[in-house]
């Protein structure tokens, strides 16, 4: 789908006959971008057209998002685990698999941290923007508005029935620069159906709060992997309006990388490059440049 927007030809990848749809461009250094819920590929679109001169930037559609197939239940399993055995297939059929750059977002972290302590030799960079390795931090309620989303038959209906999920976060991920209603129509595009929010429903439905949840004890692995990457190169890009990634999660990414170059946003959202890419994108494209040798 190539639009003024999103100027972007993409490709695909058959997994055993669900097609994975992602975006290669430039050539380079490996930069691979991991959107979260509920956006797409779309989200990378400006970091992309700025670093595609002079690095190879990867940014796939996690399958049920964006342009990759969105199947039911019984042809998907929509978890953490599945998601990161997508990645890998990924990257490794694209033979990619050293100096790569992380860049993360939302789920994009659980997902990009788990493929790192996996291949934790294959990663040179961090780039984090408002998103988690690890489990919900103690002094962080759970929101309400997700653990509608998450545990209620009402949450179902409003997620698959009217997009609520889209819908709240086009509006509410910007704060001091909203969305225009282009932009807003754009993200929620791909999520036109009752069919196809299954994975804006899954997303939520697989956080793990308790050890019962599936994929905790994943994400303990993940957490207590975290250490040994303190001596890689990391910027930190943060929204502090976020009402999910808030002070709290920044707290414990300063408290593990505590020597990681830091950037706070504090009129700024969870959409932080679309709310602050003027700014957030030339410190990617800098931090980069200094940490190429």
């Amino acid at each position: 789908m190539v639009t003024d927007l999103y100027p972007f030809s993409g490709n695909y990848l058959d997994l055993d006959g669900i097609r994975y749809h992602y975006l290669d461009e430039g050539s380079g250094e490996p930069v691979v971008m991991l959107h979260g819920n509920p956006t797409w590929s779309f989200y990378y679109r400006n970091l992309v057209l700025a670093l595609r001169g002079g690095y190879r930037t990867i940014v796939p559609d996690h399958i049920g998002c964006g342009l990759s197939d969105k199947p039911g239940d019984d042809l998907y399993d929509y978890t953490l685990e599945r998601r990161v055995d997508d990645l890998e297939r990924l990257l490794d059929r694209l033979g990619i698999t050293s100096g790569i750059t992380l860049v993360l977002h939302d789920w994009g972290g659980m997902i990009g941290m788990t493929y790192a302590t996996r291949h934790p030799e294959r990663i040179k960079r961090l780039v984090i923007l408002n998103t988690a390795a690890f489990h919900l931090p103690a002094e962080k309620p759970f929101p309400l508005a997700l653990r509608i989303c998450r545990d209620t038959r009402l949450g179902t209906f409003l997620v698959r029935g009217f997009n609520a999920f889209s819908l709240a976060a086009s509006f509410v991920g910007c704060k001091k620069n909203p969305m225009p209603r282009e932009l807003r129509r754009e993200y929620r595009r791909p999520y036109d159906s009752w069919k196809n929010r299954i994975a804006t429903l899954r997303f939520v439905q697989d956080i793990p709060l308790t050890p019962k949840d599936r994929g905790h004890s994943l994400i303990t692995e993940v957490a207590e992997g975290l250490e040994q990457f303190t001596r890689l190169p990391m910027i930190i890009c943060w929204g502090e309006l976020d009402f999910v990634f808030d002070r709290h999660f920044l707290a414990e990414w300063v408290r593990r990388f505590p020597k990681a170059e830091l950037h706070r946003f504090p009129e700024h959202g969870h959409y932080i490059l679309e709310d602050a890419g003027d700014e957030v994108i030339p410190l990617i494209s800098a931090f980069l440049r200094s940490t190429s040798g």
